[in-house]
């Protein structure tokens, strides 16, 4: 059997550890925003308010209304431009991580 002495510390480490902001500024959600900061909201809206720079580009809060994020995540992951119709759109490459991330990040958002 554990004892409460060996667990305690453990368990305390562990909550001060996932409750760090640092830790969670550098997490799959914060890097997720940051790489739709920086690839994707010249055109999307990319937070829970606002329109898009260019009005063909959906918002991001809106992207799991239009298209399965799990089908999104493939596509990228495949290098297919899903639904673009704008011919502006830049071709981007993410690795697996990014595009988790950046996924990870939409399903924060909610269309309000």
């Amino acid at each position: 059997m554990v004892s409460i002495r060996r667990v305690a510390p453990c368990m305390l480490s562990i909550l001060l550890v996932s409750s760090s902001p640092a830790l969670a500024a550098s997490g799959p959600v914060a890097r997720g925003k940051s790489i739709a900061q920086s690839k994707c909201a010249p055109c999307h809206a990319i937070g829970p308010r606002g329109a898009s720079p260019n009005p063909k580009s959906p918002p991001f809060r809106t992207l799991r209304t239009k298209y399965p994020l799990d089908a999104l995540e493939e596509a990228l992951a495949e290098g297919i431009v899903v639904n673009h119709d704008a011919p502006e759109m830049p071709a981007f490459e993410l690795s697996p991580r990014q595009i988790s991330d950046l996924i990870g990040y939409i399903r924060t958002l909610r269309n309000r």
